[in-house]
């Protein structure tokens, strides 16, 4: 059986290379199922030391292997270029850049038989299933989603992508100790899907790989092998 393609999608302030490195355990718990395709983000982001010291501790910083620069998939702060998920906003920067750059990856490098994000590129995941779903992008044929510590968007002007349940079969993955994205944002997002499989684990800010996830993992998958 050919793996399922899976495109990946990272954090605020990660990059391809850096989510590769950080979901190394993720690729050897799934080697056998699934064959996982990074994407940086378009949107460089500058660093702020205190932000950085909470993102060592948390664990969702660029990592070894991080040699590009920090990316974001759009800000919440247009004037500052930076974002949080927790900041209220009417209008976002660089969401529109973000999603030519998906675009493009499915055109050169897919097809693709489903999409995992992490944190913002989790809630970035429901909302290219939203436009997958209004047929806004034709390129677009995901028929799965992982969203691993994933949020409904804050921004007034993402409203529209929580507008109706989404049909894509979807993991929502999130930990109960997360202090970036506490548990409670993440089960805020699970109404905006039709019907919603959730994997809680103990730990933190990071996408869980122990054998004890095996199972629920791989069993969301063997649906679309």
């Amino acid at each position: 059986m050919a793996p399922l393609r899976v495109l990946c999608i990272h954090g605020y302030r990660q990059n391809g290379n850096s989510f590769r490195d950080k979901t190394g355990a993720l690729r050897k718990l799934l080697k056998k199922q699934v064959e996982l395709v990074y994407l940086s983000a378009p949107l460089s982001v500058q660093q702020a030391s205190s932000e950085e010291a909470l993102e060592k501790e948390n664990g969702s910083g660029p990592g070894p292997g991080g040699d590009e620069e920090p990316k974001g998939w759009w800000f919440s702060d247009v004037q500052a270029r930076s974002f949080s998920a927790h900041q209220q906003c009417e209008e976002s920067l660089g969401l529109s850049e973000s999603v030519t750059v998906v675009r493009e990856a499915v055109k050169v490098q897919g097809p693709f038989d489903g999409i995992l994000g992490f944190s913002q590129g989790a809630a970035f995941v429901a909302m290219l299933c939203w436009l997958q779903e209004q047929k806004l992008e034709p390129e677009f044929s995901f028929r799965f989603a992982i969203l691993v510590a994933g949020f409904r968007s804050a921004c007034k002007e993402h409203e529209k992508f929580y507008s109706a349940p989404l049909q894509i079969p979807s993991l929502h993955v999130f930990g109960l100790e997360d202090r970036v994205i506490p548990d409670n944002m993440s089960r805020e997002l699970l109404p905006s899907f039709q019907d919603p499989q959730v994997l809680m684990h103990p730990g933190g800010h990071f996408v869980p790989a122990a054998s004890a996830h095996r199972q629920t993992y791989q069993d969301f998958l063997k649906r679309f092998q």
